[in-house]
């Protein structure tokens, strides 16, 4: 009979390209239905969790004892792990056999003979009396909840042993030897055989993120992202699967393209209907497969002249070796003369070169198969990590692959030593995870610590309010001569400016009440050129009033005299709402003349230089009472004014009773407290750590505004890169190396850490930002990176929180209440992008001051808008008769 005869009487066998694709789609659907947690329960690929989260990155270091059991004998080894630059792994072991009696016994007696053979090994190397860490290869199907717990579903290979199903084998494993107590080891991890190949070979190549082993049975397993496994909790991370892809088929998605061959395998096995795929394509089977087809053609008359002996008629007598021995190259074919006669048949010369082709046939089939499911998980890997082309390694063991002709490659060393590195990796991945949660362990405030700082800053409050202490305070509490909050009533037309940077606004704010309440705005934006910022004073104020006059021709207001307020974010002295001393230039003004001035008369004096038109300037503010008053406007609850972005400050209607710096003792007025000070006196130094220092050495301001560097977005990213700097130098992050960007200053934006820290963000995006940086990041680095980030924006949200407690208590005293409900405005980047900020710093407000109910509203136009508010406000004071006392 001819190849080509053979070729066509096995067409069914012979996969082609588009069929081959098709498995291939149809074994990533399975996939995906065993990741999910919904279908799950009825899908034939069972995409088990295995807790194993991390391949060898070659930094291991120590010695680890692996426990290989899987079939009728069992393996003992000592493997000892060096990272001094050279990656050295040295074994030693030991066989031991199990006898039939106890693979058919009880558990315990098992479990008892395998602690007696450990005992019997350490004793040998004499190391019982140390307590050596161990990892467990136990190559039968289980369930796992944990690195070091599996519950073992059914014995296979032959064991039968009575009250281990459903039982977690290490537990057993630890009672069998507490119960000797001449020696101790510490069971770290439970894993696979699949498992153990894909670790044993990501030591010697990093690359490696798949297991395979096509052997008597057949599996494969594969790092996955934690946010695609349903069935385990987090979605931080990656954790290896294992699949038991042998049961692919078993739905039957494989149903037209198994041959009658298959069925009668099938038929014919312990567990019909089950690991169909497996039966296809492994060792188990291969053997078989080739037997029945020379059966039916001899019963065909198409081999051995029609003739039948009864060594081919007996399953099992054709063995899986028998395949590859026959389709060695040069000897093939008198190998096939050899087993066939073996057989008790008399084979022609055709009749070698027919079975050589059969053979060929089925273990091509199995290769194909196995390729195609194996093309499906590496697609997905790449899928998984977004990549143009994905660079991977597949470790791979099994007598198939190894000894078949027409198969490549194979895992170095026995699968226990991957128990070893399972249990390597595990250690190394806790001794760095304790290492790095110690460093941050700083950062982390408990609640007796964050009610300390609310207290700290309760006194600092008073010092800033006190006549006697104010000069000293760091906390400077500056009265605002804001006297009032929106009532409602407010309206008319009024002007506002704003200016705080290199850009400024001119606004028509149009207040209206009644039915119609509201407020429209229009406003312009104008830039200041660096030459006016740098110049005189004079200049800076005619630029600003030359803008106020096209913007009044533009809005075609040009002779109308209107009340303005002013927003000038810069340090000033108020002695009066419509008076403000600058303090000192910041944000990179350097005009000349302005300093120790008070602002609106500079203004005033710009306006009638030019001679065009007539403002009356009624208030100064600073942008953290405007967003107070624009909140105020919404909510009459609205007292407290917050500001966090890059930047920090705060401001809150204070009793005139304690505002001891102005006349007065009726009423409140609005204090603009500067918090970002808090701690200049030394009084947060418990609590800053070796990282806000370095900040603030570097800083512009050295010593200065340490509340707000430990707290505003101008200063977390660089926080953050230097607690990553120090991980890195001590080998805990980015495999010990430093990059060059990393070093630079200020390249951590802290946009960066609204971006990594957003929930939506895969850890995929968060690698993407740290590769624009420089960074050659693996998946655990994103993790840790994110963890920085965590720590660092929650320590900031809970100081801003204990801050925002220690205001809201002493307005609730102020008032003499025992419940307070009050409203918090607030404005800037940090508070409004970064996606937990906000919760964390509600929260703690909420632990710190149980006797207030805060409400916080975020401000929409800013401080521009809150500018023209005050005005109004004092517009209407202003048409009251009687004015009390500090109400100008």
């Amino acid at each position: 009979m001819s190849t080509f005869q053979i070729d066509k009487y096995l067409y069914h066998m012979r996969l082609s390209e588009e069929t081959l694709q098709e498995v291939s789609q149809r074994f990533r659907k399975e996939m995906e239905k065993g990741l999910g947690a919904d279908t799950n329960p009825t899908a034939s690929v069972k995409m088990l969790p295995t807790f194993v989260r991390s391949t060898p990155d070659g930094t291991e270091d120590g010695d680890f004892l692996a426990l290989d059991l899987g079939g009728t004998n069992f393996r003992v080894l000592r493997v000892k792990v060096s990272d001094n630059g050279l990656q050295k792994v040295e074994m030693e072991n030991q066989i031991y056999a199990i006898p039939e009696e106890l693979m058919r016994g009880s558990g315990v007696q098992l479990f008892d003979h395998i602690a007696e053979c450990l005992a019997n090994f350490m004793e040998k190397l004499k190391i019982k009396d140390k307590k050596l860490p161990l990892g467990f290869t136990f190559s039968f199907p289980c369930h796992q909840t944990k690195l070091d717990e599996s519950i073992l579903v059914t014995w296979t290979k032959g064991f039968k042993c009575s009250s281990v199903e459903g039982k977690d084998v290490v537990s057993m494993l630890r009672k069998s030897i507490k119960k000797r107590g001449d020696f101790d080891i510490d069971i770290v991890a439970v894993v696979n055989d699949t498992v153990g190949t894909m670790m044993t070979c990501g030591y010697d190549d990093h690359n490696c993120e798949v297991g395979l082993i096509v052997g008597t049975g057949t599996n494969a397993c594969y790092m996955e992202e934690m946010r695609h496994i349903d069935l385990v909790e987090g979605d931080e991370g990656r954790m290896c699967i294992n699949m038991e892809w042998g049961a692919f088929g078993d739905d039957g998605v494989l149903n037209d393209i198994r041959t009658e061959f298959d069925q009668e395998i099938d038929m014919g096995s312990l567990n019909p209907g089950k690991q169909l795929f497996e039966k296809m394509i492994s060792g188990m089977y291969m053997g078989e497969l080739v037997r029945l087809i020379l059966v039916k053609m001899a019963k065909e008359g198409l081999l051995f002249g029609g003739n039948l002996t009864p060594d081919l008629l007996t399953t099992g007598h054709f063995e899986t070796r028998y395949v590859s021995a026959i389709e060695k190259e040069k000897e093939g074919l008198q190998k096939a003369h050899e087993i066939l006669t073996k057989l008790g048949l008399e084979p022609s010369h055709e009749d070698c070169v027919a079975t050589l082709r059969i053979c060929q046939i089925v273990s091509t089939r199995s290769a194909n198969l196995c390729g195609a499911t194996l093309a499906a998980v590496l697609r997905r890997i790449k899928e998984n990590k977004g990549v143009e082309r994905l660079r991977s390694t597949v470790g791979v063991d099994g007598s198939v692959y190894k000894k078949h002709p027409q198969k490549l490659g194979t895992s170095r060393g026995p699968i226990a030593r991957g128990a070893a590195m399972v249990t390597a990796v595990a250690y190394r991945l806790a001794a760095q995870h304790k290492a790095r949660q110690k460093i941050l362990e700083a950062l982390k405030l408990s609640h007796e610590q964050l009610l300390e700082v609310k207290q700290r800053m309760r006194i600092e409050m008073e010092n800033g309010l006190g006549k006697e202490t104010h000069a000293e305070a760091t906390v400077k509490m500056l009265p605002t001569y804001v006297c009032s909050t929106p009532d409602g009533t407010e309206k008319g037309d009024f002007l506002a400016l704003d200016l705080g940077g290199t850009n400024f606004r001119v606004l028509l704010v149009r207040v209206r009440n009644g039915m119609r309440r509201g407020v429209e705005m229009h406003n312009k934006i104008y830039s200041i050129p660096v030459e006016i910022m740098q110049g005189t004073g004079e200049e800076l104020f005619d630029h600003i009033v030359h803008c106020i006059s096209d913007f009044l021709e533009y809005m075609g207001m040009k002779g109308v005299s209107l009340p303005l307020g002013f927003t000038f974010s810069f340090p000033c002295q108020q002695t009066n709402l419509d008076e403000g001393i600058l303090l000192k230039w910041t944000k990179g003004f350097k005009a000349t003349g302005c300093e120790g001035e008070d602002v609106v008369n500079l203004l005033k004096e710009a306006i009638h230089r030019r001679e065009e038109f007539d403002l009356d300037v009624v208030a100064v503010v600073n942008d953290t009472v405007g967003t107070m008053m624009t909140c105020g406007y919404e909510d009459p609850y609205c007292e407290v004014g917050l500001i966090v972005g890059t930047g920090s400050n705060a401001c809150y209607m204070e009793e005139m009773r304690n505002v001891e710096l102005v006349e007065g003792e009726e009423g409140r007025m609005c204090v603009n407290m500067e918090w970002g000070a808090f701690g200049d006196s030394g009084c947060l130094d418990d609590i800053r750590t070796e990282f806000d220092l370095a900040v603030d050495e570097l800083s512009l301001n050295p010593g200065k505004q340490r509340f707000e560097k430990m707290i505003s977005g101008m200063y977390l990213g660089e926080i953050v890169r230097n607690i990553l700097m120090d991980f890195t130098k001590r080998g805990l992050l980015f495999r010990g190396r430093i990059s060059e960007r990393l070093k630079t200053r200020g390249i951590f934006e802290t946009k960066f850490l609204s971006q990594i820290e957003s929930d939506c963000l895969a850890l995929l995006q968060v690698r993407s930002i740290l590769q624009h940086l420089g960074l050659e990041s693996t998946c655990d680095d994103s993790i840790i990176v994110k963890e920085v980030c965590a720590v660092v924006a929650r320590r900031a949200a809970q100081l801003c929180g204990a801050g925002m407690a220690a205001v809201v208590d002493k307005i609730r005293e102020n008032r003499g209440l025992d419940f307070l409900k009050v409203t918090v405005g607030v404005d800037g980047t940090l508070y409004k992008l970064h996606p937990h900020f906000s919760t964390i710093m509600h929260e703690t407000v909420k632990q710190l001051s149980p006797k207030c109910e805060v409400t916080f509203l975020q401000s929409e136009d800013g401080s521009g808008k809150g500018a023209a508010l005050i005005t109004a406000v004092a517009c209407r004071i202003r048409e009251i008769p009687s004015i009390s006392v500090g109400e100008q």
